[in-house]
């Protein structure tokens, strides 16, 4: 008889045959790419904690800074954006706070449900196919069970359910990648990147969805697109228009749109990812700009590589809270080698931030 801690023999070639990982030609691990500090945490001028990961800034379809390496990752829910392209004909004629839910990666609060119930007659409610599980952002004494509701992609889901009643397309099987609506999805990706593109793989997001692998480049090339095609549909204006929907209380994407004026939208991805599309004049043909964190989702140094390179642009995104103890110093790769004196001159500490990382004394003495 087959052990029970172990897979039967039909599964087994699924399974690594190694504990270092398998090497497949094409795609590098996270211990072979070239991940560069972008932040680090300092203790009276002593680095405690250094924040690797990768940065790439693309103009147009030209990569305009790389640092960090040309990272293999997954686009996850940064690309809902693209995901939801197909159906922006279909879903034009509901209101802001029902466009800005079907790109949402939502805290699942109260008003993100019922934005996303919305979307659906009540009879269709049990086709959404999200996981199980809690708001993202929870306050109080927690008495909820688990709900597809709450979880940040169900928004996204309720609206592809509802495009693909519009088209006629088959509902059972939506988070399928043989059917129509991932064909439709890759179809706007090849707009993007041209039409030859092809993802190394194609696996299943944390919501059930297909999420295709792209390097860092790629994802930035398609924020640049967004930029470039901002005033195509309703999905610049609407986030632009209902930013707390997208993201949530103290969501870094939510707050980079506050703060940005309606010239930047921002998207926040699982494991480490943020994407910024920028309506910048100085950048005609759309600005794209990728954050990639080494050790998975990290909003707080996030939003400090986020607040340098917005600051260097020209836009003001307040600081995180502060850090207990320490201080954060900003690595100067995170932006092109033009900026870097203005990126020198935008402090990542408030002024009222009192210099408590040290004893006021000379141990000399």
């Amino acid at each position: 008889m087959q052990p029970p801690d172990q897979p039967g023999p039909h599964a087994a070639h699924l399974y690594p045959s190694s504990t270092f990982g398998e090497r497949v030609e094409g795609i590098a691990t996270g211990r072979d790419v070239e991940w560069e500090p972008l932040v680090d945490y300092r203790r009276y001028d002593v680095s405690e904690t250094t924040i690797h990961g990768a940065v790439a800034w693309c103009a147009g379809d030209s990569l305009l800074h790389g640092f960090g390496g040309n990272v293999l990752c997954y686009g996850r829910s940064m690309m809902k954006l693209l995901y939801i392209k197909p159906f922006v004909t279909e879903l034009a004629h509901l209101d802001n706070k029902q466009k800005a839910i079907a790109v949402a990666s939502h805290n699942g609060s109260t008003e993100h449900v019922a934005a996303a119930q919305s979307l659906l007659p009540r009879q269709d409610w049990g086709l959404m196919q999200t996981p199980l599980d809690l708001p993202l952002v929870q306050f109080g004494r927690q008495v909820r069970r688990p709900r597809r509701w709450y979880n940040n992609s169900s928004g996204h889901h309720a609206a592809i359910l509802a495009g693909c009643k519009a088209k006629g397309w088959p509902r059972i099987g939506y988070t399928l990648p043989t059917h129509p609506v991932f064909r439709a999805y890759m179809g706007v990706v090849r707009q993007a990147l041209g039409p030859d593109w092809s993802p190394l793989r194609v696996a299943r997001d944390g919501d059930g969805l297909p999420t295709v692998s792209m390097t860092v480049e790629e994802l930035a090339r398609c924020y640049a697109w967004l930029a470039r095609h901002r005033d195509d549909d309703w999905i610049w204006s609407a986030m632009v228009a209902e930013p707390d929907i997208v993201g949530g209380f103290n969501r870094l994407d939510t707050t980079i749109i506050k703060s940005c004026g309606g010239r930047v939208i921002a998207k926040e991805g699982a494991d480490g990812l943020l994407g910024m599309a920028i309506d910048h004049p100085d950048y005609e043909d759309g600005l794209g700009i990728v954050i990639k964190i080494a050790h998975g989702w990290d909003p707080q140094a996030t939003w400090y590589v986020a607040r340098g390179i917005l600051g260097v642009l020209g836009f003001d995104l307040r600081t995180p809270y502060k850090l207990h103890r320490q201080k954060a110093f900003l690595v100067p790769g995170v932006v092109p080698a033009r900026y870097r004196d203005a990126l020198a001159a935008i402090p990542t500490w408030d002024p009222w931030d009192a210099d408590h990382d040290r004893w006021y004394f000379d141990p000399a003495t």
